[in-house]
């Protein structure tokens, strides 16, 4: 059926309209969530393809509430955090999200390396991890905000390789279809540690304080004035963005669910050992697929990590900020950018492992995760900060019960790791 101008103007106004929360979701399927979606799946096969359905409309809720701070404050979730509520809250975020940022960038070097090593196997995978560390400083330093945010929506492209591999050998879309819809679980201790790498991968903060800051460079480049038009097509870009990361996390499981667990293959740590352990069970074509998806989404996902970072810091201590202003109009800000990929570059040279790194990290976000919703509830009930775009009662409903899963999560996660 040939498509009406009607239907293009549609199709061309939804794509139109995604922009931050596309990145921001699809950011959210970094190298070193790949390598949690990889293990969940190799260990209980589809059995957790379930949590793709519980996360989304979790995950969308929180992210448009970032959002519509961002747009209707006009400032970061630091900036607010600094000017409503007391210092020690603001320090501790900081001290802790920091950290766990930079963990995760030094994951996802490492990560982007071994894999570049394997595809080139001549290479040594630290002369990969110094090239992709030095392209992407050249790129956030020298490239404006109108480039950078161009570039991150044609890097999503990446994403859809995973999509495919599943289709590239034998999958039972029938069991698939039984383990989305029907939870299952394991009373075990590594299932509930799968199912809390999940949460703690897919509800990162370090989203929610990209999320709002790139709203606040939207309204400031597009020069928008707030409105529910503006809002709507927001939420339109939120759901779009979250909607394409939960899709590519329920392919990634369900590749590793189907390819690696029917075949014996129980324990991946990382994600170079899923690329390798995938190439004589599902052939070269999806060994290079998945292996060329690592490395595009590292370049999405690392500077989403080092801006989120670099605008928390800048807000903290009143830098100027935003990846639309030049070095020299805001050097604060991009040397903090600079330090957070040199240190996570050096995290592997320091005799700290990726997987020691995924861990870390995940149990800073697992301690921040919680914090961080509380307050942005409380934020987006205040009508002193949101005026007459308060949280409605869905958002509440949705808000609460992500604070309360994810809070279960980080007590689970923390009685795991000292047990």
């Amino acid at each position: 059926m040939e498509t009406t101008p009607t239907e293009k103007k549609s199709i061309k106004n939804f794509f139109a309209k995604l922009g931050p929360g596309l990145v921001t979701g699809a950011s959210d399927d970094d190298p070193s969530g790949i390598a949690t979606y990889s293990q969940a799946g190799a260990q209980f096969g589809v059995k957790l393809l379930w949590t793709a359905l519980l996360t989304y409309p979790l995950m969308v809720s929180i992210q448009e509430m970032c959002a519509r701070i961002g747009l209707v404050t006009n400032h970061g979730l630091t900036g607010i955090i600094k000017r409503n509520y007391s210092k020690p809250v603001l320090y501790i975020i900081v001290l802790v999200s920091y950290p766990s940022i930079t963990l995760n960038i030094g994951a996802d070097i490492a990560g982007m390396g071994a894999v570049g090593n394997l595809l080139l196997p001549g290479i040594p995978s630290f002369i990969f991890s110094l090239g992709f560390t030095a392209l992407l400083m050249f790129g956030i330093i020298f490239f404006n905000y109108n480039k950078i945010a161009a570039i991150l929506k044609w890097l999503c492209i990446c994403l859809f390789s995973y999509i495919i591999i599943p289709f590239l050998s034998k999958t039972n879309w029938g069991a698939v279809l039984q383990a989305t819809i029907i939870p299952s679980f394991e009373i075990s201790k590594a299932y509930f540690m799968a199912l809390v790498g999940i949460l703690g991968t897919t509800i990162s903060p370090y989203l929610f304080f990209w999320q709002t800051s790139m709203e606040v460079e939207e309204v400031r480049q597009k020069k928008l004035i707030v409105d529910k038009a503006v809002i709507h097509g927001m939420q339109t870009d939120v759901k779009g963005g979250m909607l394409l990361t939960n899709i590519v996390f329920f392919f990634i499981i369900l590749t590793s669910g189907t390819v690696l667990f029917n075949a014996g293959i129980h324990n991946i740590d990382t994600v170079e050992e899923a690329a390798k352990a995938l190439q004589p069970l599902a052939g070269n074509m999806a060994y290079a697929l998945f292996s060329i998806g690592v490395i595009g989404t590292g370049l999405l996902a690392i500077p989403v990590l080092a801006g989120a970072s670099s605008y928390m810091m800048a807000e903290v201590f009143d830098w100027e900020e935003g990846l639309d202003k030049k070095f020299h109009e805001a050097k604060g800000f991009y040397i903090t950018i600079i330090i957070s990929l040199i240190i996570g570059l050096l995290i592997q040279f320091l005799g700290i492992s990726p997987v020691q790194a995924l861990l870390w990290s995940a149990v800073l976000y697992g301690i921040t995760a919680p914090v961080m919703i509380a307050i942005i509830l409380h934020i987006c009930n205040n009508k002193k900060i949101m005026g007459t775009y308060t949280n409605n009662r869905i958002s509440n409903v949705l808000g609460f019960a992500t604070l309360l899963l994810m809070l279960a999560a980080a007590i689970a996660l923390i009685w795991f790791l000292l047990k």
